[in-house]
């Protein structure tokens, strides 16, 4: 009986320490107990495992549970497609170069989802050549070489992560994308969803968000 009631107690203690704690804001804060995102999954797969190593991919306890159970969801609503997260933030937070955000595990970079010259949908090059991805610019006819932007896998991720997010009880602050590429998003399926519940940038960012789309989590934090 008394090695049960240890269990009972040890239990709670052991999920507590795995879950985060975010303090201050996106651009001035810092993180407690980081969860490093998986590698990859069925449908999805992180930017580049050196920026893994490099300790890059962390988030909040939450924020890192939304995101893998939207893919989960995906694998169903959209089993077809493939996603690619990107930089997160370091396992305590604070200042992440050369990102004016990322500061307390609440901001996730995703980058579009693509398809290939035939119409399948395959992942984003990222390497060390185009800076992980971050220096691809996208011209006319929304292409980089053989890849064009795929936004109704786009618009269903950002659904889905909402969903997910409103279900465990929180928000979506708001998505940074490309203003002059955002009517695509629009045109989709999901075009009433997201003009009803999603928060998107207004004006141009200092950089311009168009080979990947920028998350913000609103997730209580402590001051």
């Amino acid at each position: 009986m008394k090695y049960l009631i240890l269990i009972l107690i040890i239990l709670p203690l052991s999920v507590m320490s795995n879950e985060s704690t975010c303090y201050g804001t996106t651009s001035n804060g810092s993180l407690k107990n980081g969860i490093k995102l998986p590698s990859s999954g069925s449908n999805f797969e992180g930017y580049s495992s050196i920026g893994r190593i490099a300790g890059r991919t962390y988030a909040h306890s939450a924020v890192r549970n939304i995101i893998v159970t939207s893919y989960k969801n995906l694998e169903i609503e959209q089993p077809e497609k493939v996603f690619k997260y990107a930089e997160t933030g370091f396992k305590e937070g604070g200042q992440f170069k050369p990102h004016k955000t990322h500061r307390n595990g609440l901001s996730v970079d995703f980058m579009v989802p693509v398809v290939n010259e035939n119409g399948k949908s395959v992942h984003l090059p990222t390497n060390s050549l185009n800076k992980f991805g971050y220096n691809i610019e996208f011209g006319q006819n929304n292409k980089y070489k053989q890849y064009q932007i795929d936004f109704e896998a786009m618009a269903a991720h950002i659904v889905s992560l909402h969903k997910e997010t409103k279900r465990r009880g929180y928000d979506l602050w708001r998505v940074i994308f490309d203003p002059e590429l955002q009517p695509n998003l629009f045109k989709t399926k999901y075009a009433e969803y997201l003009l009803n519940n999603i928060e998107f940038s207004k004006k141009r960012s200092w950089v311009r968000h168009d080979e990947h789309y920028h998350i913000d989590f609103k997730i209580p934090c402590e001051s």
